[in-house]
């Protein structure tokens, strides 16, 4: 089963790094996603969806998260709680070896928006992502 975890970063170019990072610890099989993508909400409060088009195994329109019952429509909803000028990254993990992967994106911070994890597993994510932001 996988799960889905929805962060947001303070910019675009910050959720885009960790979508890139955690598509080379996918290539180290640290990590399996089954969809990956980038919701910004620009400045003058338009979403813009940004689709990984390079992330080896995954679906490149999007197909896994719409599998998934994460369409477009959920994830631009989502976006729109955002400020102007944020981005959120949205990953449908199948597997993870937490303490390998968390500590390579621990350092970017972001705020979990949005997740199927147990309470206890997203309790912990959000400890490490955004304890790390107020550093």
């Amino acid at each position: 089963m996988s799960n889905l975890i929805a962060i947001s970063y303070p910019d675009v170019a910050t959720a885009v790094a960790v979508r890139d990072r955690l598509s080379d610890l996918q290539r180290e099989n640290l990590i399996t996603m089954e969809d990956v993508a980038v919701v910004e909400r620009r400045s003058d409060g338009t979403i813009t969806l940004h689709q990984s088009s390079g992330t080896t195994g995954m679906e490149a329109d999007g197909g896994a998260m719409t599998d998934a019952g994460v369409n477009d429509a959920f994830m631009s909803e989502l976006a729109g709680t955002l400020e102007p000028g944020t981005a959120a990254l949205f990953v449908l993990v199948v597997r993870s070896i937490s303490d390998k992967v968390v500590p390579e994106i621990q350092s970017y911070g972001g705020h979990v928006i949005q997740t199927s994890l147990s309470r206890e597993e997203e309790a912990q994510l959000r400890e490490l992502l955004e304890g790390a932001g107020a550093r």
